[in-house]
């Protein structure tokens, strides 16, 4: 008899200690203080933009790649003459994007591309979607 209370106690201690844990309190974090509020406004510090200068000097526009120096000293990288770079520098195209009917289907970029349009429209789809 002594075996079976003591298992039935044991049975009673476990419910209590894994089928019903301890209540667990959980509160909002406190509210900053009036004095913070005020500096910081509802969104926070507000940042200024820094104003950009553009590069107006014509010569400058067509021997330097303005903008490539991000360091406080320094000049920007001066551009070569058109026979010292590669020749496929010159087939990119730039013009548009190729659609999908005039690729490949046996290159890894057409298969990218259809991918990332199923993608689209599995987006579009599921947003149109109720719950």
């Amino acid at each position: 008899m002594s075996l079976i209370n003591t298992l039935q106690i044991s049975m009673q201690i476990a419910k209590q200690r894994f089928l019903f844990p301890a209540a667990i309190i959980r509160s909002y974090a406190a509210a900053p203080s009036a004095k913070k509020m005020k500096k910081l406004g509802k969104l926070g510090p507000i940042m200024e933009k820094k104003v950009i200068p553009v590069e107006t000097d014509a010569n400058k526009l067509v021997n330097y790649v303005c903008g490539s120096n991000v360091y406080k000293t320094g000049e920007d990288i001066k551009l070569k003459p058109d026979s010292e770079y590669p020749d496929w520098l010159w087939s990119l195209n730039v013009d548009r994007i190729i659609p999908l009917d005039e690729m490949d289907p046996n290159t890894k970029q057409y298969w990218r591309r259809l991918r990332k349009m199923a993608l689209r429209r599995n987006n579009q789809l599921a947003k149109l979607k109720k719950f």
